[in-house]
């Protein structure tokens, strides 16, 4: 089978780079790798007949409970109601893209889909996990499926404002606004319900995976997916520690700590407790984890950003790792090797899920592609929805860890143009 390369085009970096500095030129880079990274699809997904697509819905009486956008806005969700078999079943997905970690990013952010209701879609496709199709998402297709917009730039997890800038800080409160809702809506009646989410999403859906677990009685098979959630506390390549510099960031301007395991804030910092390798031993609701070993945000934003690399001697590389030397491709070695460490005990018990693919992508559930198609991402002879819906269902026990680069032939890798 052939290795798949998806080109996002980065048309609109040079004049990124030539017009913006500090912050805020790292806000809105790194803003733009978030939307290609979400927006990126293959020619042959444009030809295939059109997705559902699903209107908005703002959340009732919200903004009375405190819960709103970063701008004050109102949050909001896509629903498409269940069927048949899954009419009792629910899919609740948590959207990603990235985190703002200061005052002048946040700001920035406020003129974003990111950060306000005024800029969001009003209608998005569900493809993927969310499609409503039996031959491209086997087993959720027609549960209850709804997509939980992302508006508060802490993963769900914030609580806290700033007056002088007029940010709000509600991640923690959207969340429960959104969840109140759906309850509303005939989720409590539920047998069975999933929490996933992509990117940030990811993150999200392992840190409110207990708390959506008890929402339900003890009766409901509840469980969780994180999609490219799996955030290493990694060495970048200047030695530096760029995501932990912007995770602490994002804890302490918008109150995350509030909303993170005691039993980890016993052991260890705040900062420390928003990365996934120290959020995972605290879960107990079973959790799924699918994850590229070389996720391509990590790669962009966390191992190789401008900040770590000035020179630019790593952005052909970074942006298609066909160009990459060899001490560049063990660097990557040394970072899948980081992440194979911090899921190594996670792994061993048996409730728990891996789907770890040898590839340079990123949320692999949201894409048609990468989810369930003809040609998608195998390990084992087995794609991505299949492990899923396998493991969900307690049909087979899935602990899934492809071999190294560049053994994987089925990959949808993506390039940066």
């Amino acid at each position: 089978m052939r290795m798949k390369v998806f080109v996002i085009a980065a048309l609109a970096f040079v004049s990124l780079v030539s017009v913006i500095d500090g912050s805020e030129h790292q806000a809105q880079l790194s803003e733009f790798v978030n939307d290609a990274l979400f927006s990126s699809v293959s020619s042959k997904q444009l030809s295939q007949p059109q997705p559902l697509m699903v209107p908005i819905t703002v959340i009732n009486g919200a903004a009375a409970k405190g819960a709103v956008c970063l701008d004050g806005t109102s949050p909001a969700y896509h629903f498409h109601p269940g069927s048949g078999s899954g009419a009792n079943s629910w899919l609740i997905h948590l959207e990603g893209g990235g985190w703002c970690n200061t005052i002048r990013n946040c700001v920035f952010r406020k003129t974003t889909r990111r950060g306000s209701f005024k800029f969001m879609e009003k209608t998005l496709p569900f493809t993927g996990i969310l499609s409503n199709k039996p031959e491209e998402n086997p087993d959720f297709f027609n549960w209850n499926r709804v997509k939980i917009r992302y508006c508060d730039g802490a993963s769900f997890a914030g609580d806290s404002q700033n007056e002088a800038n007029q940010l709000q800080f509600r991640g923690q409160k959207i969340w429960l606004a959104a969840i109140e809702e759906l309850m509303s809506k005939g989720m409590q009646k539920a047998n069975q319900a999933l929490l996933s989410g992509c990117s940030a999403g990811g993150l999200a859906s392992i840190i409110h995976c207990d708390e959506f677990g008890s929402m339900f009685p003890k009766s409901t098979k509840v469980k969780c997916l994180s999609d490219a959630g799996f955030f290493l506390d990694a060495v970048d390549v200047s030695g530096g520690h760029t995501l932990r510099n912007m995770f602490g960031g994002v804890v302490t301007l918008q109150e995350v700590q509030k909303n993170l395991p005691k039993s980890c804030l016993n052991q260890l910092d705040p900062t420390s407790c928003f990365f996934p390798q120290n959020l995972i031993q605290h879960v107990q609701t079973p959790l799924f984890l699918l994850n590229a070993a070389y996720d391509a945000w990590q790669v962009q934003e966390s191992l190789a950003p401008h900040s770590a690399d000035p020179s630019g001697s790593w952005n052909d590389c970074k942006a298609n790792h066909a160009r990459c030397n060899s001490s560049q491709i063990q660097f990557f070695q040394d970072f899948r090797n980081q992440l194979l460490n911090d899921v190594k005990d996670f792994s061993k018990s048996s409730p728990t899920g891996l789907f770890i693919n040898s590839c340079f992508a990123h949320c692999q559930s949201e894409r048609q592609d990468t989810w369930f198609a003809d040609d998608s991402p195998l390990i084992n002879d087995m794609p991505v929805a299949i492990a899923v819906g396998d493991w969900f269902f307690d049909r087979k026990t899935i602990k899934a860890i492809d071999c190294a680069y560049p053994c994987d032939t089925t990959c949808h890798n993506l390039v940066f143009k």
